[in-house]
């Protein structure tokens, strides 16, 4: 009579498990691609619109000034934009794909980013884009992406009265950024006059136009005294300083951007015009620009953004690590870095949940989607395709930190088109 081996034999509760590991094992070595297959969707089944997407692969674009007056501002947004790619990457990238990153250089010139965003799209047919930092970069762009039908993420804090089916955007809009900094700066520093300082182009002037309708009709916040614009890399203001000087404002509010904040703030401390003797608000200086501009240049002036590094919670930390561990200790994180990191992660999750790269079908899927992981807490992707997010003052440090000072007690309902103020 022949007998069965133990290896021939019933498979027992310890066989089974052993068999189970080596499947496990020969599963993450490639061993089993079948049983790998089953996990990813086919491609013909994500894809139908013809995009950068293989079995394994899915191509992204980058679209930031890497060179040029622009580059202090969006190094960050480059960076922090990678970050989560290679996050992403790591926990097995979207739907069975990893992440693969086509960079382009705007160079701070219009044109350029024109050009850079119908080469992502027409000749590397990139799945989506995260990019962009200016609103004259992004309106150069924005009928390509409508007659390419891209997916554009957009990182930075803008005037609003935009909203597009190919675009997502990150960053505050007018009401949550400058509105309610402005209330903050009537009810707390008492502000009745303002001067209003700009660089030269789409995104400050807009803005203006909106604060001044609210601090002169809608708000009733007080007069405008005086309103000056410069070009983009401006480095001379002393004739700016001497009508400040006259008009003697009870609030400077700024939106200088790029290299041009350099040589702003040092101009001003020079003038003597300094955070303990001036309220300053600004719009444009994150932790980004404080690279350039120094903290004994800025100490005891404002900004209104919805994210500082130093924001207190379990999510930053865990970001600021991160980010510090890839980028060297000195690494600085401001709120278009902040904002640029959540592109990533909103486009994996919608994604996911449509089943499908196809920009439609991504586009339909994005109201709606929570990020509970978000550096600056939480966020909710909005039917007009903005983020409902807080909005934070904070001060400037000597040591080019900041502290939040302000935060408004609940999310702000994104409005890209408050009544009154078109």
């Amino acid at each position: 009579m022949k007998t069965r081996s133990a290896s021939t034999g019933p498979l027992t509760s310890e066989r089974r498990r052993r068999l189970l590991m080596g499947m496990g094992a020969l599963s993450m070595a490639g061993g089993l691609p079948g049983l790998a297959r089953a996990q990813t969707p086919p491609t013909a089944q994500v894809n139908t619109t013809k995009l950068a997407v293989t079995d394994s692969e899915v191509v992204v674009g980058q679209l930031h000034s890497a060179t040029g007056t622009m580059a202090i501002s969006e190094t960050g947004s480059i960076q922090a934009e990678q970050l989560a790619i290679d996050q992403i990457n790591a926990m097995g990238g979207i739907l069975g794909r990893k992440i693969r990153v086509i960079k382009e250089d705007g160079a701070s010139d219009w044109p350029t980013f024109a050009e850079k965003s119908k080469k992502l799209l027409v000749n590397d047919k990139v799945a989506a884009v995260f990019g962009c930092w200016t609103s004259a970069s992004r309106k150069a762009v924005l009928p390509i992406f409508e007659k390419e039908n891209g997916l554009l993420y957009y990182p930075t804090f803008y005037e609003g009265l935009e909203q597009s089916k190919n675009v997502i955007y990150t960053g505050q809009e007018a009401t949550q950024q400058i509105i309610w900094g402005l209330d903050w700066g009537a009810k707390e520093k008492k502000a009745k006059t303002f001067f209003l300082v700009g660089s030269d182009y789409i995104w400050p002037r807009t803005s203006m136009k909106i604060a001044r309708k609210h601090i002169e009709t809608v708000g009733k916040l007080g007069k405008v005294v005086g309103e000056e614009y410069y070009p983009l890399g401006h480095t001379n203001f002393n004739s700016l300083i001497n009508k400040i000087k006259v008009a003697k404002p009870d609030c400077i509010f700024a939106a200088v951007v790029g290299g041009s904040n350099v040589a702003f703030y040092k101009q001003l401390k020079a003038a003597g015009i300094t955070g303990d003797k001036q309220f300053l608000l600004t719009l444009s200086v994150t932790e980004d620009e404080m690279t350039g501009v120094g903290g004994e240049n800025f100490a005891g002036f404002y900004s209104s953004m919805k994210y500082f590094q130093t924001l207190d919670n379990a999510n930053n930390k865990k970001f600021v690590e991160a980010f510090k561990a890839k980028y060297g200790k000195n690494a600085v994180i401001g709120d278009v870095t902040q904002a640029g990191y959540l592109g990533p992660w909103l486009w994996k999750a919608a994604v996911e949940k449509a089943g499908s790269f196809d920009v439609d079908k991504v586009v339909a899927a994005s109201p709606g989607i929570e990020l509970k992981t978000a550096p600056e807490g939480y966020v909710k992707v909005d039917a007009n395709h903005h983020l409902w997010s807080k909005s934070r003052i904070a001060q400037g440090q000597p040591d080019a930190t900041f502290k939040v000072v302000a935060e408004s007690p609940e999310l702000i309902k994104p409005d890209p088109f408050p009544k009154g103020y078109q």
